[in-house]
């Protein structure tokens, strides 16, 4: 009786083990970086780096950051940053916009 106790509480922590290491803890944020690079794209499309140049460097350096912590595999950093560069894009892309409409720029 003995020898089955013992085997149940070593088996006992061995399956806890392999329970918690096929848990991923984090995933790539993949749909945080797809929608910055579209703001991204859409504010540069409006030339947002001339005619908006304060938010455009904001958006363009929290990109960046997040693209080189999604290469180191800094998950919740990445997704930090491409959150910061959507939504500097998209302010660049607006500010960029009405100013162009204000000068009589075609859009």
């Amino acid at each position: 009786m003995k020898s089955v106790r013992a085997l149940k509480q070593s088996l006992i922590p061995l399956a806890l083990i392999f329970c918690l290491s096929s848990c991923q803890t984090a995933q790539a944020p993949l749909e945080e970086y797809t929608l910055a690079r579209a703001a991204m794209d859409a504010a540069r499309n409006v030339q947002a780096s001339r005619h908006s140049s304060g938010y455009w460097n904001q958006a363009d350096q929290a990109f960046r950051q997040g693209q080189e912590n999604y290469r180191d595999h800094n998950w919740s950093k990445a997704k930090e940053d491409f959150l910061r560069a959507r939504t500097a894009a998209e302010k660049a892309e607006n500010s960029a916009r009405l100013i162009r409409q204000k000068t009589g720029e075609v859009l």
